[in-house]
């Protein structure tokens, strides 16, 4: 089982920068693919972006494209989620996520794949 703790969240004005990580116990981190998924009141949780295993893999929601950045540390079992240019539409709590990847090259962003969930991170962006 893998229990996954977000850090990183909070209000930032338009523009500005935010990291977020995403610390995993156990030590089979290595064998999930990470993600990255978000919330914002009355919506449907969406994804955002996901890692691969090896970290050479990854994937972003087209809104975020050029923005956000993931990023993978298997020695330090965390995921983390640089967003730059942040805008008000990207206010939502995040929540990271473990996907238990057959290679070490898949992905999916299909949000009922995955298999852990942490409590998410509220991350607000004013105008």
């Amino acid at each position: 089982q893998v229990q996954l703790v977000e850090f990183g969240g909070g209000s930032v004005q338009a523009g500005g920068s935010l990291r977020l990580s995403c610390a995993a116990s156990g030590r089979t981190f290595s064998s999930y693919a990470m993600g990255w998924f978000r919330q914002a009141p009355g919506k449907e949780r969406e994804f955002v972006a996901v890692v691969s295993r090896s970290g050479v893999i990854t994937s972003y929601t087209d809104s975020v494209k050029g923005r956000f950045t993931i990023s993978r540390d298997n020695a330090k079992n965390t995921v983390y989620l640089q967003m730059n240019s942040l805008k008000p539409e990207d206010t939502a709590v995040y929540y990271c996520a473990a996907d238990l990847a057959v290679t070490h090259n898949d992905i999916t962003r299909v949000r009922e794949q995955y298999n852990y969930w942490g409590r998410g991170t509220q991350v607000t962006v004013s105008s």
